[in-house]
């Protein structure tokens, strides 16, 4: 399997909710992650990355991602995917009552690779404008 199927397999079943113990499979021991956004700030490996993530699909339990496009460097030994996440706030667990906002929130994963593993991700995202479509800000 070569870098864009690994890529694409780990993106599916992070998006999809699937527990930690699935996507590990995809990645290198402690795994870094960062992203520029203060939802996420003090968040620095992909483990912890994955269980928020998981953790979304309490309030949001229709939360699913529209890939836009999907991108492999050979050079750098990274691929992006650009996505949207669509879904509602319907479920409770969120900061506020289910507000029933829908969301469509662009964002872009940068995963470089170390051989067929993903060493660090890094996450691409606008989390006030996310907050903003939910109503929790």
């Amino acid at each position: 399997m070569n870098i864009t199927e690994i890529a694409l397999n780990f993106f599916n079943d992070l998006e999809g909710g699937k527990p930690w113990e699935i996507c590990s499979n995809y990645c290198s021991e402690g795994a870094t992650f960062s992203c520029q956004a203060d939802l996420l700030a003090d968040v620095k490996s992909i483990e912890a990355y994955a269980q928020w993530l998981n953790g979304l699909f309490t309030p949001v339990p229709d939360m699913h991602p529209e890939i836009k496009a999907l991108a492999t460097d050979s050079q750098r030994n990274s691929v992006s995917v650009v996505a949207v996440v669509h879904g509602t706030q319907s479920g409770e667990g969120g900061p506020v009552p289910p507000t029933n906002n829908k969301v469509a929130a662009d964002y872009v994963y940068v995963m470089e690779f170390d051989g067929a593993k993903i060493r660090h991700m890094t996450k691409i995202w606008n989390d006030g404008h996310t907050l903003k479509q939910l109503g929790w800000a």
